[in-house]
C-alpha cells in the first residue's frame, strides 16, 4: 500500500499536539495509508526540506519559527494568510503547487461559535507576540466595537497598532501593568506565555463574560481556573489546536471529518499522559 505523508514542522517540536490529532481524524475517517510526523526544522533548513519533498507528501503544519519563513517557498498563500503574514499549513497538490493558508485565525472564530461566541461589541487582548496578531485578525470579522491590547514595551503597542491598521480593527494599546482591567471585557484572548498572565488570577471579576487563553500545557492555568471558578466561559489552547487542525486536514484530505470529540479525547489523553 503507498503511503501518503503529512507533516508538523517547527522547532522545538517534541511537544507538538499535531500528529495526535492529525492521526486521530485519520482513524475516524478510516485513512489507513496516511501517515503523519513532525520534524523538528529551523529556519534554515526548510528550503532544503521542502525542495526534498517528493509525490507522496500531501500537507505540511507549520509552527514557530517556520510561519513567515516559509512564505517565499509556496506558490501561492491565502488572502487570510497575508493579512498577517504567516502560513500554518501547506498543501501540496498533485500537480506541484505548494499553497498556502492560515486555519489559526477561522480557529480561533469556529472555536468561539462551538462556545456561543458569536459576536462581542469589544474585546481585549494580552500579549502581542504573532498569536496576537491572529487574535486581532479574528477579532476583526466577531467584534464590532474596540479591541484593547495590554503590552509591555513601546515597541509592542506600535506594532499592535500596525496590525489593526492593517487588519482593519479598531486598536488601542495600555500597559502590562494595567492588563487586570482587561479581564471586564466581554471576550479575553491571552496569548502570553506561561506564567505570565498567573497574577491576574486574584483580579478576575464576579461573573466574567469569556476568556480564550491559548495556552494548553500546563491547563488549567492560574488564569483560566480563577475564571472558570467565578463562572466564566473558558476556552483554551486545545480548543484553538483542535479547530485549526480540523480544517488542515479537511485541506490536505479532501475530507471532512465528523464529530471533533475523537480529536479532542486524543489531544486530552496525551497531555494527561504527561503529568
Amino acid at each position: 500500500m503507498s503511503r501518503i505523508r503529512a507533516a508538523v514542522l517547527g522547532s522545538p517540536i517534541e511537544h507538538s499536539l499535531s500528529p495526535v490529532l492529525h492521526r486521530a481524524a485519520y482513524r475516524e475517517l478510516g485513512l489507513a495509508d496516511w501517515s503523519y510526523d513532525r520534524f523538528d526544522l529551523g529556519e534554515a533548513a526548510l528550503a532544503d526540506f521542502m525542495a526534498g519533498l517528493g509525490p507522496e507528501w500531501a500537507g505540511l503544519s507549520l509552527t514557530m519559527p517556520l510561519k513567515r519563513a516559509v512564505i517565499p517557498l509556496l506558490d501561492e498563500i491565502s488572502d487570510t494568510a497575508a493579512s498577517v503574514e504567516a502560513v500554518n499549513t501547506v498543501v501540496l497538490t498533485a500537480d506541484g503547487r505548494r499553497l498556502g493558508d492560515n486555519t489559526d485565525i477561522p480557529g480561533i472564530i469556529a472555536a468561539l461559535h462551538e462556545r456561543g461566541v458569536d459576536k462581542v461589541d469589544s474585546a481585549a487582548i494580552l500579549g502581542a507576540g504573532a498569536t496576537a496578531s491572529s487574535a486581532l485578525a479574528a477579532l476583526g470579522r466577531i467584534c464590532t466595537g474596540e479591541v484593547t491590547a495590554y503590552v509591555r514595551s513601546r515597541a509592542r503597542a506600535d506594532e499592535m497598532l500596525r496590525w489593526g491598521e492593517r487588519l482593519g480593527v479598531d486598536v488601542r494599546t495600555a500597559d502590562w501593568a494595567d492588563a487586570s482591567r482587561a479581564l471586564t471585557a466581554p471576550l479575553v484572548i491571552a496569548t502570553t506565555p506561561a506564567g505570565a498572565a498567573d497574577r491576574l488570577a486574584a483580579d478576575v471579576p464576579d461573573a466574567p463574560g469569556t476568556l480564550f487563553d491559548v495556552l494548553y500545557d500546563p491547563w488549567p492555568t492560574a488564569l483560566a481556573a480563577a475564571w472558570s471558578a467565578r463562572g466564566g466561559r473558558l476556552l483554551g489552547g486545545l480548543d484553538l489546536l483542535v479547530h485549526q487542525a480540523v480544517l488542515q486536514v479537511e485541506q490536505m484530505t479532501g475530507r471532512t471529518p465528523g464529530p471533533l470529540a475523537a480529536m479532542r479525547a486524543a489531544g486530552e489523553a496525551a497531555l494527561r499522559a504527561r503529568h
